[in-house]
């Protein structure tokens, strides 16, 4: 893990935190901007949360070393003082905020289990004979000849209209198979879709916006494809 990503933001660990030299800004502390932001004072923020108001500077201060500066403070004046978050803390609690709604949704993400068999492996990847085809993912210790079960979340599958697939060599997702749509379930910015794989009963759950349903016109009986990459899925023992 680097101190940030390529466009200079602060690196996503797994657990909604954000991470930059050293320093991880979690919950608590996003729970600590917010209330900066509505109180309009580090003193009324840490009375809020129950925390003292020097334990609050002292973590402020800290990350601000970090990300640099979040809070802005003013002394005193015909306003009376007080605090509010500067662009930079703004833009911090954004993305942290981005990566605990795209957390939560994975973890609601319905996933399909593929029953099989380990026809061969190579490194940490295996490859599982099962009811739509081969199926590439990464492995942990499986044989050739073993039963396997390959997890499928609905947050890594990729959908794309069946007259714009990309040819196998132009994409890393080499797991990549024909199919009809058999339902679309609309959530507010999010849409669940069910695609029966093609000579199969087969039905994988994919997960994406409500823009891109519309764009690629997904509704019942829509040809497509479904596709995903070998690391985005995990072949295990079945339980």
């Amino acid at each position: 893990m680097t101190d940030e990503d390529p466009e200079g933001e602060p690196a996503a660990t797994a657990r909604a935190t954000l991470r930059r030299s050293g320093i991880a800004f979690d919950a608590d502390d996003a729970a600590l901007l917010r209330a900066v932001a509505a109180e309009g004072s580090v003193a009324g923020a840490a009375a809020t949360l129950g925390r003292s108001r020097a334990r609050a500077l002292a973590r402020l201060e800290t990350l601000g070393g970090a990300f640099g500066s979040l809070v802005e403070r003013t002394r005193g004046g015909a306003g009376g003082g007080g605090s509010r978050l500067t662009e930079r803390g703004e833009a911090v609690l954004a993305r942290f905020d981005r990566l605990e709604r795209g957390l939560l949704l994975s973890a609601r993400a319905p996933e399909t289990a593929l029953d099989g068999e380990v026809v061969d492996v190579d490194g940490e990847l295996a490859t599982v004979t099962t009811a739509i085809g081969d199926v590439r993912a990464l492995h942990d210790g499986l044989r050739p000849g073993d039963a396997a079960q390959v997890r499928v979340g609905a947050d890594a599958v990729t959908l794309q209209g069946a007259d714009a697939t990309p040819a196998a060599d132009e994409t890393s997702a080499r797991n990549r198979f024909s199919g009809t749509v058999a339902a679309v379930e609309r959530g507010e910015t999010v849409a669940t879709v069910r695609v029966t794989v093609a000579e199969t009963d087969v039905t994988l759950a994919a997960l994406v916006t409500v823009a891109s349903a519309d764009r690629l016109a997904l509704e019942p009986g829509r040809g497509v494809t479904v596709s995903w990459k070998a690391t985005a899925t995990a072949a295990v023992a079945p339980p």
